[in-house]
């Protein structure tokens, strides 16, 4: 993508009313929005989250299911994001929002108990050692997001990287975790989530015309 398009995308998502942009300093002194998510969107519906959001087809597809849930965009490249909030505003898309910050903030982004549900869909699974501790499905992140989810709130891991999905089974199991679905390849499996095998991210269709294997974990914290 050219700086061009880049900077128009930017400037648009400044003008977004579906677009969340904290400053890094502001989240650390107190975030407005942690623990009165129901302010931005005028219900105190189940928020869920899909974190690494990139174009946020899952945001959006899984806001057009259930108009009965808010769903949030998580996400720190803004021109990646400004893609589903636009698709947000054109389809009048209430219960969508997109935040652009890092993973890292989370537990300053929202307050105990405040979300239902997480989705990560298709993370890097930072393969190299040395940067374990950007894994999205490490210890660390693990207990940032039990900090923010309701008792015994879902957990969803969408992946085409067996070792992110192997990672990720060994990880729960050690901590004693409760997986309520895990399967290696869902679209050769019968029995997956509807919402698994029919969202499907521009990256997805990418890999499943080269042949290789989407996997899914569902699981509680």
């Amino acid at each position: 993508m050219g700086s061009k398009n880049k900077l128009k995308r930017f400037k648009e998502n400044e003008q977004f009313k579906n677009v969340i942009q904290p400053d890094r300093d502001a989240v650390k002194s107190g975030f407005s929005y942690k623990g009165n998510w129901a302010s931005h969107f005028g219900n105190d519906h189940p928020i869920v989250l899909e974190l690494g959001c990139g174009k946020g087809e899952y945001t959006v597809g899984l806001a057009q299911l259930h108009p009965d849930k808010n769903f949030i965009g998580i996400d720190i490249k803004g021109a990646r994001l400004w893609r589903g909030a636009k698709t947000a505003l054109e389809e009048k898309l209430e219960n969508v929002a997109f935040l652009r910050t890092q993973i890292e903030m989370i537990d300053a982004l929202f307050a105990e108990n405040e979300v239902s549900e997480i989705w990560i869909t298709f993370p890097d699974p930072q393969i190299k050692y040395k940067r374990t501790k950007h894994r999205m499905t490490n210890r660390d992140f693990l207990g940032k997001y039990k900090k923010i989810l309701r008792p015994k709130g879902l957990m969803h891991l969408k992946t085409d990287s067996e070792f992110m999905h192997g990672y990720t089974l060994g990880l729960l199991h050690g901590l004693g975790l409760e997986i309520v679905y895990a399967n290696h390849d869902i679209y050769k499996n019968e029995g997956s989530p509807k919402e698994v095998i029919g969202l499907q991210t521009f990256y997805e269709k990418q890999y499943l015309d080269k042949g290789k294997p989407i996997t899914y974990i569902q699981f509680k914290i």
